[in-house]
């Protein structure tokens, strides 16, 4: 039991040091393995593809190993077993359990647990004139759209690619028709030919419909909020940002300089 208390721990717990680094290695991973999808989708020599391919199940067969310790360390394991992030992974690393090539795609849905990650950039500011907080908001709301539009690119292009080469090429393709989808824009230059396609471009325009400008008017709302701050920094808590016409911090309380 303890043994599964410190797995549990260094791959769940990111705010310990073990399970950040741990996390953030395994981030590295998919980001790598999501990396190679998109390179597998242009056209490469026999020796390098054969290198990628070597580097890419090594990669999945961590992840199967990681997955099975997710298992282990699982307090409620029947729980654990259909849980969002748990299928995700189960689909990703099909390829090594299976054989089986054509679902390599599903990788890219691991990117859901990057989101998790962007816990690490609270208390930091990144994004220009941005305080600590905003720069979190807005990171988070950008990271999110990128990562709809590339895990729908990467849908697309599997569904597409095989009976529509010409259109969809490469994966660089897929993100262009993603994108003019998703916005409305709608140029009509790629268009898809199955009728898969065409039910993942109806969610696509859905989702454009429904998230992005939801998303994008968060982002606006916040860069205006922040543009109605002072930057007044709190001798306590060192909070950044305050309203024009704050004379105490609004986090603890304190007198303000």
């Amino acid at each position: 039991m303890i043994i599964a208390d410190k797995i549990f721990i260094y791959l769940e717990d990111i705010e310990h040091p073990i399970g950040r680094i741990v996390n953030l290695l395994i981030t590295c991973l998919v980001l790598v393995s999501t990396g190679i999808f998109v390179a597998e989708t242009y056209p490469l020599d026999p020796e390098m593809r054969s290198l990628i391919g070597k580097v890419d199940t090594i990669i999945l067969s961590i992840f199967a190993i990681e997955y099975l310790l997710r298992f282990i360390a699982a307090p409620d394991k029947f729980k654990y077993l259909f849980s969002f992030y748990s299928l995700i992974d189960l689909m990703a690393i099909l390829p090594v359990l299976t054989g089986i090539t054509d679902v390599s795609f599903i990788r890219i849905l691991r990117w859901f647990r990057i989101l998790r990650l962007l816990r690490f950039i609270e208390g930091k500011a990144l994004l220009g004139n941005l305080d600590r907080e905003d720069s979190s908001i807005v990171t988070r709301i950008l990271f999110t759209i990128f990562s709809i539009i590339f895990i729908y690119s990467g849908l697309i292009y599997q569904v597409e690619h095989p009976v529509n080469p010409k259109q969809f090429g490469t994966f660089f393709d897929a993100v262009y028709f993603a994108v003019v989808t998703m916005t409305t824009v709608g140029f009509g230059d790629i268009t898809p030919t199955s009728q898969a396609g065409k039910v993942m471009t109806v969610l696509m325009i859905l989702t454009g419909i429904a998230l992005i400008p939801w998303q994008l008017g968060d982002l606006i709302k916040q860069v205006a909020k922040s543009a109605n701050k002072v930057n007044a920094v709190c001798p306590k808590c060192y909070l950044s940002s305050h309203d024009l016409d704050a004379s105490f911090c609004k986090r603890c309380g304190t007198k303000l300089n």
